[in-house]
């Protein structure tokens, strides 16, 4: 591993008591292990993320022992179940590759990454649209790389994105919010967990998931009211599960008006009408894409702070990731 910084953020009440472990793949970081020697250092990550996370660097390809330069390989046959082949020789890699992905995979295990960063496009790395090729030598953009397949299916709660992706504004703030709510989530699992304790994150989570899915925020509301029916382990299990596929359906402007909305509303009665109308046209003026969502939120976090509205100051939705990343500065 090859920390970065102290890898610590206090977010929506929870005070961090472990470092935010992400993986990545090395490349990324600009260490020259790709197959012509070369790198693909993507400065978000090593001049800004990487200030508040700490890095674990991997390399499939090369940790396999497939040395560095190497033969440029790819993925040949079922969508399902590929061959890793290599280019010109014709090798096929794939069972070098498992064997090394199965060992690496239970290493990963003792780290409680929070997130994953992979190399879009590689054949090892690609979490989507890899190049696959048929028995005519026809490439289509269905498939998966092999040790990235393999990481999913072993961590299927664990946040993960490659930088092509990360380029999108909206797609870089909700996988870094993600990163940072399961982060919270590791946090209360390692206890002690109560059934209490489940429910507070609820409350404290209830507007971030909101903007997400009310359908799911409704479903994890309906599973805690019920949390008495269950083991605290079991009631994590469940709401772990559903609790990341909520945060993972894209929130859109029009989700963030009506959370907004309601936050405004816990200030009624503390606001002047000048003040309330002011909120109001910011409001209006985030639904129309004039200005950037840490305006609204900004303005509603002072009057928050202001009058001491505990309850809203707890709220995740307002602090989800650190101020410094200026993520909401662009959706």
């Amino acid at each position: 591993m090859m920390p970065r910084s102290s890898g610590r953020f206090s977010g929506a009440g929870v005070a961090s008591a472990l470092p935010i472990r992400v993986g990545v793949s090395r490349c990324l970081l600009g260490e020259e292990v790709r197959f012509d020697g070369g790198h693909k250092r993507d400065r978000f990550l090593t001049d800004v993320l990487g200030r508040h996370v700490e890095w674990v660097p991997v390399c499939p390809e090369v940790e396999a022992g497939f040395g560095t330069p190497r033969e440029a390989m790819r993925l040949l046959g079922d969508a399902e179940h590929p061959k890793l082949i290599t280019m010109t020789s014709k090798r096929d890699m794939t069972t070098p590759l498992a064997v090394y992905s199965k060992r690496k995979l239970e290493m990963l295990e003792q780290t409680e990454l929070s997130g994953y960063i992979f190399k879009k496009d590689s054949p090892s790395c690609g979490i989507e649209r890899v190049k696959l090729f048929n028995a005519q030598d026809m490439p289509s953009r269905t498939g998966v790389g092999l040790f990235a397949r393999a990481f999913k299916e072993r961590f299927p709660l664990v946040p993960i994105e490659d930088e092509g992706r990360l380029c999108d504004p909206v797609l870089r703030d909700n996988f870094i919010e993600r990163m940072f709510c399961y982060h919270r989530w590791q946090l209360l699992v390692r206890g002690p967990l109560t059934r209490g304790s489940i429910v507070a994150f609820h409350t404290g989570h209830k507007y971030l998931l909101m903007v997400h899915s009310r359908e799911g925020y409704r479903s994890l509301g309906r599973l805690v009211a019920q949390a008495h029916c269950y083991a605290p382990k079991q009631l994590a299990a469940l709401y772990g599960r559903l609790f990341m596929a909520t945060l993972a359906v894209k929130a859109t402007r029009r989700k963030h008006v009506d959370v907004l909305q309601h936050l405004i509303g816990h200030l009624k009665q503390q606001l002047t009408p000048k003040e309330r109308e002011e909120l109001n046209s910011v409001l209006r003026d985030y639904h129309q894409g004039l200005v950037p969502l840490i305006v609204p939120v900004t303005l509603i976090k002072h009057h928050v702070t202001m009058h001491e509205v505990g309850y809203i100051q707890n709220q995740a939705y307002l602090n989800p990731h650190p101020k410094e990343l200026m993520l909401r500065n662009y959706v």
